[in-house]
């Protein structure tokens, strides 16, 4: 997941999610799957009442950020000591902006780009847009404001609904309160954190949420740190129980709820959970896991199924493994693997795997052809895949025309350069298969050596002046050859030799 400056993603509602039949995780060898209870319990508050009070945004924001008792404490505490304090304001309007400049008097004290988590205020009093926003937004409701969040592309603020009227209030800035109408404000809040605001006006570049939205957006952040440290195993029970606690959002009666489609700051929280699961099976394949990743993968989908993006996963991680086993020469191994995930896999992934695979194994075995025994096994196996389909005809040829070329060069290479064993091996694959330019031009080659081998063990005996029997290789080479013009030019010298001895 990429962080986008201080806010990750912010998701639209999510797809009413189901309890889910939960896979089998052999002694937690892989992440939770399943949301938390107390997420599901969270789910259905907000179901229940159709919307979530403060005090349960409290209670959510806290555990959103992983932190404990004490800090929600701390905001009970905030809730009793505002309305409490001098000069609390008798308009919502100026309570609204009272709260705001509470906060930043008293509780935050440094903007920080990632300090996403409410807990971490009160610790140090750092804070960045989502940490700030929630806070004050939970505040607010504590006193009766109503309440929304705003996301734009990078960056999340509140907004207040008061007698009509919708109020921007940019909770990393003291004077974020109607910033549209604040000078003070566009320099401060520039400087400090760096964004520019997005006024009202401008609808397309921004996206009211709800407060439930909003308060998820811290997950949404620390999902996204867990994942730059490529913690992704961690990662996957945050957005299982995100997409949880945004299953109930649909719906609700706080302004800004939407009805469970994406928007172009929100993606769907189950896609953005399939995300999660499938970066932390990419970090698996990448670090050669490929069975862990198939076992991931099976369980996931059981739990979470998408049957084509699960089904490119598996590819992907079959393919890897059958590469490296066949560029380690396990031929046979990859073959046992790939047979033994076919079941995992599409029939169309299984046969493109398979051919590729076939493939592979019919120039292997052609590699190690040695004898014409082996060179008429592997010619049967090439004509039996490219029946059945398992091949395609062109590519069946072209494996076809080198078995038969490799068993020929290996009966050629035997002792004794055996030309006419590789010569009667081409004519019969020819008369078998049919004609084959490039078995044409191999024969013309054994032919020429073959010749030519009649040639120097002609010359050889002649040169020996063993007469009779370079006269007899003559003819056997003749008999064979007709019309080769080295073998006719040596019986021009025999019948030369025959006619210079008889004038003697």
């Amino acid at each position: 997941m990429k962080r986008l400056s201080c806010v990750a993603f912010a998701l639209a509602a999510l797809l009413q999610l189901q309890p889910p039949v939960f896979g089998q995780n052999p002694a937690g060898t892989f992440p939770r799957l399943e949301p938390a209870p107390i997420a599901l319990e969270y789910f259905q508050r907000g179901v229940q009442s159709n919307g979530f009070s403060w005090e349960d945004l409290a209670e959510i924001s806290i555990w959103a950020s992983g932190g404990n008792g004490s800090a929600l404490q701390r905001i009970h505490a905030l809730a009793a000591s505002i309305p409490a304090s001098a000069g609390f304001p008798a308009t919502e309007r100026e309570r609204a902006e009272f709260i705001l400049t509470y906060l930043h008097r008293n509780v935050f004290r440094a903007y920080s780009l990632l300090q996403t988590r409410v807990d971490t205020v009160f610790l140090n009093g750092r804070f960045n847009c989502v940490s700030s926003a929630v806070l004050y937004m939970i505040l607010c409701k504590s006193v009766g404001i109503n309440v929304s969040g705003v996301k734009t592309i990078d960056h999340a603020f509140v907004m207040v609904h008061i007698g009509g009227e919708d109020i921007d209030v940019e909770t990393t800035s003291i004077h974020g309160f109607d910033p549209g109408n604040r000078r003070e404000f566009h320099d401060e809040f520039g400087r400090v954190t760096g964004f520019a605001y997005v006024p009202a006006q401008n609808y397309h570049d921004r996206q009211t949420i709800s407060p439930i939205e909003l308060v998820s957006l811290i997950m949404s952040n620390r999902i996204a740190e867990l994942e730059t440290a490529r913690r992704f195993s961690e990662a996957v029970p945050l957005a299982v129980d995100r997409a949880a606690l945004l299953a109930g959002i649909a719906g609700g009666s706080d302004p800004g709820t939407r009805t469970g489609s994406s928007t172009p700051f929100f993606e769907d929280p189950r896609n953005d959970l399939m995300n999660r699961l499938f970066n932390y099976g990419v970090f698996l394949l990448n670090s050669g896991r490929e069975e862990e990743t198939l076992r991931w993968a099976a369980i996931a989908s059981s739990v979470y199924p998408d049957e084509t993006r699960w089904q490119e996963f598996v590819m992907a991680a079959v393919n890897n493994r059958l590469q490296r086993l066949v560029r380690a020469g396990q031929i046979a191994q990859a073959r046992d693997f790939l047979n033994s995930h076919g079941p995992e896999l599409s029939p169309a992934n299984y046969a493109e795997l398979d051919s590729l695979l076939v493939d592979t194994e019919l120039l292997h075995a052609a590699n190690n052809i040695r004898s014409a025994a082996d060179g008429d096994t592997v010619a049967a196996a090439i004509v039996e895949v490219r029946l059945n389909g398992r091949i395609d005809e062109g590519r069946a040829a072209e494996l076809l025309t080198f078995a038969v070329q490799r068993t020929a060069a290996a009966l050629s290479a035997a002792p004794g350069r055996d030309w006419l064993a590789a010569i009667d091996y081409i004519e019969n694959a020819i008369a078998r298969f049919g004609p084959n330019r490039e078995w044409e031009q191999a024969l013309q080659t054994y032919r020429h050596n073959r010749a030519a081998d009649f040639h120097n063990r002609f010359a050889a005996a002649w040169n020996r002046r063993s007469f009779d029997e370079a006269r007899h290789i003559l003819d056997e080479g003749l008999a064979e050859f007709p019309d080769n013009r080295q073998l006719l030019s040596n019986k021009d010298r025999v019948n030369r030799h025959l006619a210079q001895s008889g004038a003697r």
